[in-house]
């Protein structure tokens, strides 16, 4: 199903693979992977609604109380 995404990874993002990456899916949806699992097939997509996805940005800027440094999380509409 996410085969054919145009996968982004933050402009932060270490050579070292230690980062998510996200996509857009036809539908509108938001998807995002571990970028060390994208070959083959072994690694796993998690997909957002916007506002779900939203939400969930959120709740990890309050659960850490130190946000993402004031750098744009992305995918985040």
């Amino acid at each position: 199903m996410c085969d054919h995404l145009r996968w982004r990874r933050s402009s932060y993002s270490t050579g070292a693979n230690n980062c998510v990456e996200t996509a857009r899916s036809d539908d509108g949806r938001l998807a995002v992977r571990d970028s060390k699992r994208t070959r083959d097939g072994d690694g796993h997509v998690l997909l957002f609604a916007g506002d779900a996805w939203t939400s969930f940005v959120s709740a990890l800027r309050e659960t850490t109380g130190t946000g993402n440094g004031g750098r744009e999380v992305s995918g985040v509409t």
